[in-house]
């Protein structure tokens, strides 16, 4: 239901599944996993894959925590974006990216959730694409020790509010990877 016109196309998005980003990472194998098997899906699909890179003073650009982990490799032509800001659309090319391809929709996985996740998702929402959380396919570190809740709880909470989120014209929701649908837009 996207409030883009003439944009019926959906995407997967992977953000940030980086080596230093997802190092220790809350079930770190398993949602690179689920990620790569989407991966492959959308592939066969013939649906866009965009990835996308986070660039800062933490996470240096030509590093090795700087690469996208050896278990996702970007294919030639599937578009790499670069981003300095928690949100993927913000001072970027992923729109761009986005409308050459006729997105409208977007499935999201990827690091971390309580930062360039939930960014990315409001990005996206506010600038009127349907977004869907893959719900076993983001993950975050633990960063209780300076008071946030358990990776897992934050995972769960993400998910519970991300199903309800809503808006004029668009749609959110939450899937499971195994229940990922990359149909068009309808």
């Amino acid at each position: 239901m996207t409030t883009l016109a003439d944009r019926d196309a959906t995407a997967l998005i992977v953000i940030d599944v980086q080596n230093q980003v997802v190092t220790g990472a809350h079930d770190r194998d398993g949602v690179v996993q689920r990620i790569a098997g989407l991966v492959d899906r959308a592939r066969g699909e013939g649906v866009p894959v965009v990835w996308v890179q986070h660039n800062s003073e933490e996470v240096q650009t030509d590093t090795q925590g700087w690469q996208i982990v050896p278990e996702l490799v970007p294919a030639d032509g599937e578009p790499v974006v670069q981003k300095r800001w928690g949100d993927s659309f913000e001072d970027t090319d992923l729109e761009e990216a986005l409308a050459q391809r006729r997105v409208g929709r977007l499935v999201v996985t990827g690091a971390q959730t309580d930062a360039c996740v939930r960014s990315t998702l409001h990005g996206a929402f506010t600038r009127g694409y349907d977004a869907t959380l893959v719900g076993d396919a983001h993950t975050t570190e633990d960063l209780s020790e300076w008071g946030a809740p358990k990776p897992a709880d934050v995972i769960a909470h993400t998910n519970l509010y991300w199903q309800y989120q809503s808006a004029p014209g668009r749609t959110a929701g939450v899937s499971p990877a195994a229940e990922v649908d990359f149909s068009p837009v309808g």
